[in-house]
């Protein structure tokens, strides 16, 4: 029986050598266009050391007296990934308990790497949640959305103020910091990604709300334009 030829299966030399000129102009034409629209990383790395410079030092009435019992996150495989930059202070002004404040900041959060949320690392530190309310903090300009949250373990009561950027975003939930980085993919951007994380032990919400946001007003306004700009933009 003779063979028949597939005519699906044409050898590549059958094919007129304009046709495949246009062919492959047209798959070089989608990688390219594939390339440019992948996600890329929007800021640059921070060491360290120039993240720590730039955190304030004593600033107004408050000055700085201990890194304080600051509640870090759980230990796990990614967390020296997730927190490059990694600083706590806590602070203290007269007549005022001390403020523990932690700033966490990464040049790239996508959907693996991405801040831990407060709500997380305190009940893997033992410590029972109250409600989380949503809040606005004011600043000299605007203001910025954050959480609060009472956190209880035995002998310990801590009010813990926060807020996370994420790119031009700032989520108060895991949910909302999941489609803030998805659209920032979709702009083809890998946003960078900061949380600033203040909290008062010993005193009740409604005592510690306004010293939490006079404190993280304050503390943003001394702190130096680039941190600024990471903080809020």
């Amino acid at each position: 029986m003779p063979k028949t030829r597939d005519h699906n299966s044409l050898p590549s030399s059958n094919i007129p050598l304009g046709r495949r000129a246009v062919m492959g102009g047209i798959l070089a034409l989608a990688s390219g266009i594939a390339y440019a629209r992948q996600p890329k990383v929007s800021m640059p790395v921070l060491t360290k050391a120039s993240f720590e410079d730039l955190v304030p030092g004593p600033f107004g009435n408050w000055q700085v007296i201990s890194d304080g019992e600051v509640v870090l996150p759980p230990p796990d495989a990614l967390r020296d990934r997730l927190y490059d930059n990694l600083v706590t202070r806590a602070y203290q002004a007269e007549g005022t308990p001390p403020i523990m404040a932690l700033l966490a900041y990464n040049n790239q959060q996508d959907g693996v790497l991405q801040v831990h949320r407060p709500e997380v690392c305190y009940p893997v530190g033992g410590f029972q949640l109250s409600a989380t309310e949503r809040i606005d903090v004011p600043l000299e300009k605007g203001s910025v959305p954050a959480n609060i949250f009472t956190a209880e373990a035995p002998g310990r009561i801590e009010q813990v103020m926060y807020f996370t950027r994420l790119g031009t975003a700032f989520p108060r939930s895991w949910l909302e910091q999941r489609i803030a980085v998805i659209n920032a993919n979709l702009a083809g951007d890998i946003p960078d990604g900061i949380l600033m994380r203040v909290s008062v032990i010993g005193i009740n919400q409604e005592r510690a709300k306004p010293m939490l946001e006079q404190f993280t007003r304050a503390f943003i306004s001394a702190s130096p334009s680039r941190l600024q700009k990471l903080l809020v933009g």
